[in-house]
């Protein structure tokens, strides 16, 4: 049974609100996936914060018309599953990690920063480190020297300690 309108513009409405908030969005199709690998795929998303749903292809056209991802409603066709994330990375590595485990689930398209992107193009955004980890990169960078100089100096009291005795 489909939607009646009502419906219809709820669901642009609740997706809308989403695409107003996302820095990405990724479109993979799932046509033969089984039901419990498509629940683990939405337990991950739901993790890594990512807005995951299956959508009428015409309701995601309309909520990203006039927005900076409506480049991406030529690649709308076909039975597809939407990403969404305010995180630049985490649509595409959700779907993109899970595309190595799944062979049913093939990336179709994203858009970023307002570029629609290929297969390749949402492969390569997985790629980067999330901010979580960069962060947690850089904070390791910036402890490395202090850690450093406080292991020199506790060498230092050791040694003037073992002279002084």
């Amino acid at each position: 049974m489909g939607l009646n309108l009502d419906d219809k513009k709820a669901v642009v409405a609740e997706v809308s609100a989403q695409v107003a908030n996302a820095q990405t969005i990724v479109v993979a199709e799932y046509s033969g996936i089984e039901v419990g690998d498509l629940t683990v795929l939405r337990a991950k998303a739901r993790d890594a914060g990512v807005y995951l749903r299956v959508l009428k292809n015409t309701l995601a056209r309309r909520a990203v018309a006039d927005t900076a991802f409506a480049g991406l409603a030529e690649q709308m066709s076909g039975p597809l599953l939407y990403s969404m994330s305010a995180d630049p990375v985490a649509a595409a590595k959700v779907l993109s990690d899970f595309a190595k485990t799944n062979d049913k689930l093939k990336l179709k398209a994203g858009s970023y920063a307002g570029k629609v992107l290929d297969k390749g193009g949402v492969q390569a955004l997985a790629s980067i480190p999330s901010r979580e980890e960069l962060l947690a990169k850089l904070l390791g960078v910036m402890q490395a020297p202090v850690s450093g100089f406080a292991g020199a100096l506790a060498a230092l009291a050791k040694k003037q300690e073992e002279a002084a005795a």
